[in-house]
Order: structure tokens, then C-alpha cells, then sequence
């Protein structure tokens, strides 16, 4: 299957498309991802992107579009999920653009919700290592030295975005910037809302019982 993974910060988004290769056999793209791999390459793409990251611009949908539509060409005739992209309607356009041509239509475009006391908690309790980048929780995921990065030993960080007055602004933004997409794809027929409260593992449950009805009802020609 072909879908789009769509929900708040702090939802689980990345693991539960981590999830979904794992199980299930679909490529997991993450747009963070990609446009590490772009600038790190210093390709042509990646330093268009850099120049828009290091001055803290959004980098525009047709840029975006561009890097993705790379990715998704690859994997045509694969199942895949697309975590952190399209993030606009406009994006959400180019992609589909992308598919038609390629004759491979989105089977599904999945939004997770889970309620704003979750969030900010699960957002609070995040640390950053500032040196080799990973990601760890005070609760869910603690490092086996309180404080320190077990890669590399760095002393992890709270970013501001991550403090719960932060937290909340940014859920309410995205609040407001998410209903265009999401007005979008549910005009196509192609919305669905799957519940993220509880563990990933809970979670990835309803996921994927919701994908298989999914695959279900577009039969074989939309499965693949």
C-alpha cells in the first residue's frame, strides 16, 4: 500500500512508520530524513534546501515536492509511508501529480490524534543529544546514563521546543495549518482518523487493522 502518515507533534508518527516497514513491508520515508541525506550528499537539491534550513525559511512546496517526488519514483512499485510529508495542500497536489504519472495512486492518507495532555507530556519529556542527534525520553525511552547520549556520551539538552508552554502554541499552529490538508484529502475520499492514545504498540494495532480494511475495500489493484 501507498500511504500518507499525517498527525500532531509528539503523536508517534516515526515510530509507527518504523513500525510499518518492519511489519509490514512498506519503506518508510521520512522527510527529515531525506533532506539530511540531500545536504549531507551536497547535491544539487541539498544545497537548495540547506540555504532555506540554515536561515530558518520554510523551504517551499515545489522544493519539497521535488525531493519527495525523487524518493517516490523509486519506490513505484513498492508499498511505502511517507512520515513528515505533504505538510500543505499544495504538497499534497504534487505528490498526487507524482503518483498519476506514475500510475500508482495513494491508497490512504492516515491522520493520528491523541488528546493535548498527551502530547505536551510526551513532548516534555524528550531529550536531544546536541552532538550526534539522538532522541530519548525521560520515561519511554531513558538512556542507559541518566543525562548522558548512550552513542556518544554527549550530555542530552531540553529543547525550548519542548518546554509545555512551547508545546502548546505549536500544537495549536498546527492545529490550524493541518485542516487545508486534511479538508483536501478528505474530499478525495482518502481521510482517515486513527486514534494514537496509549502505547505505539496499541496504536500500531488499530493502524493496521485499519489498513487492512483499507486494502479490503479498494481490492488487490489498490493493495499492492
Amino acid at each position: 500500500m501507498r500511504i500518507v502518515l499525517l498527525g500532531p507533534p509528539g503523536v508517534g508518527k516515526g515510530s509507527l512508520a518504523a513500525m510499518c516497514e518492519s511489519r509490514l513491508s512498506m519503506r518508510h520515508v521520512s522527510t527529515g530524513e531525506i533532506f539530511r541525506q540531500e545536504i549531507a550528499r551536497g547535491t544539487l537539491l541539498g544545497r537548495r534546501v540547506q540555504r532555506f534550513v540554515s536561515s530558518g525559511r520554510l523551504v517551499p512546496d515545489a522544493l519539497v515536492v521535488q525531493v519527495m517526488a525523487a524518493q517516490v519514483r523509486r519506490l513505484a512499485g513498492r508499498g511505502f509511508v511517507l512520515d513528515g510529508f505533504p505538510r500543505t495542500a499544495g504538497q499534497a497536489r504534487g505528490l498526487d501529480h507524482v503518483l498519476r504519472r506514475l500510475r500508482r495512486p495513494l491508497d490512504t492518507a492516515l491522520y493520528l490524534t491523541s488528546p493535548v495532555s498527551t502530547l505536551v507530556r510526551r513532548l516534555g519529556g524528550r531529550r536531544v543529544c546536541p552532538r550526534c542527534g539522538a532522541i530519548y525520553h525521560a520515561r519511554n525511552k531513558p538512556p542507559r546514563r541518566a543525562g548522558r547520549c548512550d552513542r556518544c556520551g554527549a550530555r542530552l539538552t531540553v529543547r525550548k521546543d519542548d518546554r509545555p508552554a512551547t508545546i502548546r502554541k505549536r500544537l495549536a499552529v498546527d492545529r490550524k495549518q493541518v485542516r487545508p490538508l486534511l479538508t483536501y484529502y478528505r474530499a478525495q475520499g482518502l481521510l482517515e482518523v486513527v486514534s494514537g492514545r496509549g502505547s505505539v504498540t496499541a496504536s500500531f494495532a488499530r493502524l493496521a487493522r485499519r489498513l487492512r480494511r483499507i486494502g479490503r475495500r479498494r481490492g488487490p489493484r489498490r493493495a499492492s
